[in-house]
């Protein structure tokens, strides 16, 4: 157990061998500019708006809103977190080499565990929502549609980082545009006053209303905090971004900034104008929109979902593939496993690892989307609470005086943000903290039989060198 509180010696790192080992270092190509565009892509605000929110209109209905609206203020704790201990630890590996670096290794595992778990299940949770967005032109089977979107992503993610900042930046122009328009619909067709917002009712059984919780509230937070995930995604990137001191703490604050306003503001939109409380329970947003306006508008919108949705499958394959590659870099796995993860392709990208993590997704769309959600929901909360905990170590030892963005409030901020995250967390249901629950007890296994008796050589969390001037 002293391992998980005992900080990876990252002087003893610099003396690991790296010379046998293949390439261990990705490409700085992309300034704050591509950098926010692919984050706020892998946010994909557009389509959370179309296909996670309605979710919520169905348990929340008008407190759909005020639930974003607070998660969105965990989120800033949350990325005061990312930008602090992202510029400190600038690695591919996200929040597992931040955690292992400040709080242990065993706490880094299983941090990385819950990251995998949110970075292969959110890309076909968003991508199983394209037939309902091509259903104007094409009529397709769901889980059928998600894996071809994911599959498309996959190749795409083989190419250059560079030219994919550019493809998600055009398709993120459509999704503002899309969630623009439902905006101004929405607020131009209102049917109730801004105090809609707190009365806190939705649509019953037998057309009853009925009237949603504080803890009905509480526990959507869980998808509210995971509505506006993406933010994290500059991390992951960090080993790509040129000047990361600077640029990683940028990108997530501005990326969550903006996902909130573009995701918020429809969304109060849609509970002002929507026809009345059973459409805005039922959550049909495209049929909302064609209603506000014809069918030509509402077939345009749906359009730019199904882009934006693709869009969003590119970028996540993107951030999934770095995971995999750092944590083979950082020896997790048997060494013909790290060998063949760490293989890089001509335009730079990890390509085995994009491919495990493109195709599995891909199988994913088979699986219950309830499921998906509850797992998705549990694993972004805990992953959240452990990189808090990593925060309060991070002005200790050798760490205090690194140049690092530092952030305001300290150490209240972390520790408020543990006791709410493990509050939200006691909330969620029982099925979906089982689920969760045994993955990690497998991983603590794999962690105590494997990694933990190979320190020496096993989970050997790395920095890349021109990270640490």
């Amino acid at each position: 157990m002293t391992d998980t509180l005992r900080p990876v010696d990252t002087a003893a790192l610099d003396t690991a061998p790296t010379a046998s080992d293949g390439p261990r270092k990705l490409k700085r190509s992309i300034g704050i500019v591509g950098g926010t565009l692919l984050t706020l892509s892998c946010v994909t605000p557009a389509s959370t708006l179309f296909v996670v929110v309605p979710d919520l209109f169905s348990s929340l209905g008008t407190a759909t809103a005020l639930t974003i609206a607070i998660g969105s203020l965990l989120c800033i704790a949350v990325a005061f977190c990312y930008s602090e201990l992202g510029t400190l630890i600038p690695s591919a590996g996200g929040e597992y080499a931040m955690v292992s670096t400040m709080a242990g290794r065993l706490a880094g595992w299983l941090v990385f565990v819950l990251s995998l778990l949110v970075v292969m299940i959110v890309p076909p949770v968003i991508a199983m929502g394209t037939a309902d967005y091509l259903a104007p032109i094409v009529h397709l089977n769901p889980s059928m549609a998600g894996a071809g979107v994911m599959l498309l992503a996959t190749l795409a993610g083989l190419l250059d980082l560079r030219a994919n900042a550019w493809i998600t930046g055009v398709f993120l122009v459509l999704e503002v545009i899309a969630a623009a328009v439902v905006a101004v619909l929405g607020f131009s067709h209102s049917e109730r006053g801004l105090g809609s917002l707190t009365s806190m009712r939705v649509a019953g059984s037998g057309g009853h209303t009925d009237t949603v919780t504080a803890m009905l509230v509480v526990s959507g937070l869980a998808i509210a905090l995971f509505i506006t995930q993406g933010f994290s995604t500059a991390v992951y990137l960090s080993e790509e971004l040129e000047n990361p001191r600077r640029n990683v703490a940028r990108t997530v604050l501005a990326t969550l900034a903006i996902s909130t306003v573009i995701i918020l503001v429809p969304v109060v939109a849609i509970t002002m104008g929507a026809p009345d409380l059973s459409a805005l329970t039922g959550g049909d947003i495209s049929t909302m929109v064609t209603a506000w306006s014809n069918s030509a508008v509402g077939t345009f919108v749906s359009l730019c979902v199904a882009l934006a949705i693709i869009n969003a499958g590119i970028v996540m394959v993107i951030q999934n593939s770095r995971v995999l590659f750092a944590s083979a870099r950082d020896k997790a796995w048997p060494e013909p496993v790290n060998g063949v993860l760490t293989r890089l392709g001509r335009f730079g990208s990890p390509w085995v690892a994009t491919l495990l993590v493109g195709v599995p997704g891909a199988a994913l769309c088979f699986v219950n989307l309830d499921t998906l959600y509850g797992v998705t929901g549990v694993s972004v909360t805990g992953m959240y609470l452990l990189v808090a905990v990593a925060a309060l170590f991070a002005r200790r030892g050798p760490h205090t005086h690194t140049p690092a963005w530092r952030m305001p409030l300290w150490p209240a901020v972390p520790v408020v943000l543990i006791a709410v995250l493990a509050y939200v967390l006691s909330m969620q249901e029982a099925e979906y903290l089982l689920w969760t629950g045994g993955i990690v007890a497998v991983a603590t296994l794999y962690w105590a039989f494997y990694l933990r008796p190979r320190r020496e050589t096993r989970w050997l969390v790395s920095i890349p060198e021109d990270a640490r001037a």
